[in-house]
């Protein structure tokens, strides 16, 4: 090593525990988490990079212990190619150099602390956003609420807009994957539904359908016209 220069030491995480084998979430907010996460890759012509994923766990240092959000979305990063390396398989804040801008909880019981430990546990990480989707409104009146932090204090939002990452939320009722109820969902800059993978799939077939079938009816008022044209003994 020259005169000067400094050797960059990473924490040893040998020891940390990346994954504890737990059961999957309930059905509900297992889909919920992928609907949340999917139409991000498959639709939004959002900044890119970004990295969102659903109950991985963030470790905001070596000594702290990580916190498994239902899903959370951080901007400027992306998984490394070598993600089963043990300092890459899960966020390390320390290898991604930030916290994520957005956390998600999902409240499927009285017994998470989404309104007391975690929301003081994201604010010290860093968090900008922090939503609480709340369907069966067990800890609070509304069934989404936003929190945005500032400084080192959490302020309910007014709206579902998180300007800092150019996406809002909605609530919407249709259905997602055979199953229809009442969705938390992304929105654009614009306000726009950001669409699923299938949704925006089935969007163009119905538009290439149509187009056929316009391109199917100037074919036969063409026809018609032509034999009208004959039947006149009009040469074309």
């Amino acid at each position: 090593m020259s005169e000067g220069a400094y050797e960059i030491v990473l924490p040893d995480v040998d020891h940390i525990i990346t994954e504890d084998d737990a059961p999957m979430d309930n059905l509900p907010s297992e889909k919920q988490q992928r609907l949340l996460t999917e139409p991000l890759y498959s639709s939004w012509r959002g900044p890119r990079p970004f990295l969102a994923a659903a109950n991985v766990g963030i470790f905001p240092s070596v000594h702290t212990p990580p916190i498994v959000p239902d899903m959370f979305l951080s901007m400027g990063v992306e998984a490394p190619q070598d993600w089963w390396a043990k300092r890459h398989r899960t966020y390390f804040a320390w290898e991604f150099g930030k916290a994520p801008e957005v956390v998600m909880e999902i409240v499927s019981n009285r017994e998470g602390d989404e309104l007391t430990r975690k929301l003081d546990a994201y604010g010290r990480m860093g968090v900008a956003y922090y939503v609480v989707y709340d369907p069966q409104r067990l800890l609070q009146t509304e069934p989404v609420a936003l929190y945005v932090r500032q400084g080192a204090a959490w302020n309910r939002a007014e709206d579902l807009r998180l300007e800092g990452v150019g996406l809002s939320l909605t609530l919407w009722r249709g259905t997602f994957e055979d199953r229809e109820d009442e969705w938390l969902r992304w929105c654009d800059a614009a306000g726009e539904l950001i669409p699923t993978g299938a949704e925006r799939a089935e969007a163009e077939r119905q538009r290439a359908e149509a187009e056929r079938q316009r391109a199917d009816e100037a074919e036969r008022q063409v026809a018609a016209l032509r034999a009208r044209l004959r039947a006149l003994g009009v040469e074309e």
